[in-house]
């Protein structure tokens, strides 16, 4: 049997508000770890509280790459992570550390792992008249329609997630298959590093949901409805970008717009933020050789860090 001479690489993946920062930041305090964020939107400058960004402190201490890389203003997209985090990846081996990617964008991840498939490239006209069929029939409908067409697709898009939606039903419009079926098809070739998995993954939701509006409810008292205006003012941003569709902005720009009120914004935004965390968690669950933690039983840095242990002081 022949040796991997791979380097070595660590992917820690879990749903929004699982600890999954301080778990990295813990784990590079004891090995030498390069941290790089995977997460689409923290690549945004100005999105920081409602997107739960490391503060100062903590990226003084422990520099996560592939954060603030892009104004809102510009799109980010998948391909241009996976070229982002691969340069940086040898960057961080050729000095002798490794690579540990954290985040919950399972997109991403998959994409940097497996590659992005040849998709047909963006169809401006056909995109206009999706948009338009969806104001006159909305998007939850369109969304049952993805749902006969591509069931895969459907259970990762959330029926509010317009950009993915719209793009799915784009693939499917011009390629007659499948946006799921044609993601499988993927990298050819091995990918450069091996690979350990690292997964929070809770059982029990509640504590997680619990977590999510206490989170918001913190980020509200940190200012973040002056960042949301701060944002809102530039007038060189509106609700279709990708940064402004995060969740929580895209509630807090449609609050701005006068659509609801405060309490109403609050409700919809940890509403949103607990869907995000079940497609994260459906997404985790199909990650087969990912070693899993729940951090609602016990602290996961015991575990976590034995695993990594085991895995750098393992022979190829």
């Amino acid at each position: 049997m022949s040796l991997d001479t791979r380097p070595l690489a660590i992917f820690l993946m879990g749903p929004t508000a699982s600890g999954k920062t301080a778990l990295a930041c813990e784990l590079a305090d004891r090995f030498p770890l390069g941290l790089v964020s995977v997460d689409s939107a923290l690549v945004y400058r100005g999105l920081d509280i409602g997107a739960a960004k490391p503060d100062a402190a903590t990226l003084a201490r422990w520099p996560h790459a592939l954060i603030d890389i892009r104004d809102p203003a510009e799109p980010y997209s998948a391909a241009e992570f996976c070229d982002d985090a691969l340069a940086t990846m040898r960057t961080i081996t050729a000095r002798g550390r490794v690579p540990l990617l954290v985040g919950g964008t399972g997109l991403y991840f998959r994409a940097l792992q497996r590659g992005l498939s040849d998709l047909p490239e963006a169809d401006p006209a056909l995109r206009a008249r999706l948009g338009e069929e969806a104001a006159r029939i909305g998007w939850p409908a369109m969304h049952a329609r993805l749902a006969r067409l591509d069931p895969a697709a459907a259970a990762r898009i959330g029926p509010n997630d317009v950009q993915r939606l719209q793009r799915a039903l784009e693939v499917i419009t011009l390629s007659g298959r499948p946006l799921s079926e044609l993601q499988r098809g993927g990298r050819g070739g091995v990918f450069p590093w091996r690979v350990l998995k690292l997964a929070l993954l809770p059982g029990d939701r509640r504590p997680l949901h619990a977590r999510i509006a206490e989170r918001f409810d913190a980020m509200l008292a940190a200012g973040f409805l002056d960042e949301l205006r701060a944002l809102h003012a530039r007038g060189d941003l509106h609700a279709d970008l990708p940064a402004i569709r995060a969740v929580g902005y895209r509630q807090g720009w449609e609050h701005l717009d006068g659509r609801f009120g405060a309490v109403e914004f609050r409700d919809r935004a940890i509403f949103a933020t607990r869907q995000l965390a079940k497609r994260q968690i459906t997404w985790l669950r199909a990650e087969l050789e990912a070693r899993v933690f729940d951090p609602e039983l016990a602290p996961p840095l015991a575990q976590a860090a034995g695993a990594v242990d085991l895995f750098l002081g393992a022979p190829a």
